[in-house]
């Protein structure tokens, strides 16, 4: 059996990152969706909500499953036994973010990272962006699964960041 990690922090979980991940699933016959916290940002979404959210938003999905991530990402891999890390790519900007990370975790646990182009018509989609737009009362129901968006909003009325 082929296990695949596709890592990201998920704050929020978009229709972007769920097209990639049902997209691994054809390559792998496991994916372990990872939630990881990321250290240069602050989340609007505690991990345990983002983990609750994507186990929501993937629970259609066969040979997923979606689990919290503390520490380095090349240790939870080898713990999984996953033979490859699964990222998303919109743009070139993605891949130069990227490579460095794929580089130092392959450097650490010997595991390849396979890039897949996610989907044109969700390249416009970060989950920044899904914020900033729900920040200023904007609609994010097309951009994120239904549950998401409804997180998000109360995220952002619960620590006064607005929602309007």
């Amino acid at each position: 059996m082929t296990t695949a990690v596709c890592p990201g922090s998920f704050d929020p979980l978009t229709l972007g990152h769920v097209d990639v991940v049902r997209r691994a699933r054809t390559m792998f016959d496991e994916v372990v969706v990872a939630v990881a916290r990321n250290s240069s940002k602050t989340p609007l979404l505690t991990a345990d909500e983002r983990v609750a959210l994507a186990r929501a938003a993937l629970a259609d999905l066969d040979g997923v499953r979606v689990e919290a991530v503390d520490g380095l990402l090349a240790d939870f891999v080898q713990e999984q036994g996953a033979s490859a890390v699964v990222k998303g790519l919109r743009s070139g900007a993605d891949f130069d973010a990227e490579l460095p990370m794929a580089l130092m975790n392959r450097h650490l646990s010997g595991v390849e990272t396979v890039f897949v182009v996610g989907d044109p018509a969700l390249a416009h989609v970060a989950s920044s962006l899904v914020k900033d737009v729900a920040r200023f009362g904007g609609p994010i129901d097309g951009l994120v699964p239904a549950e998401v968006g409804e997180a998000v909003r109360a995220a952002l009325a619960r620590t006064g960041g607005s929602a309007r």
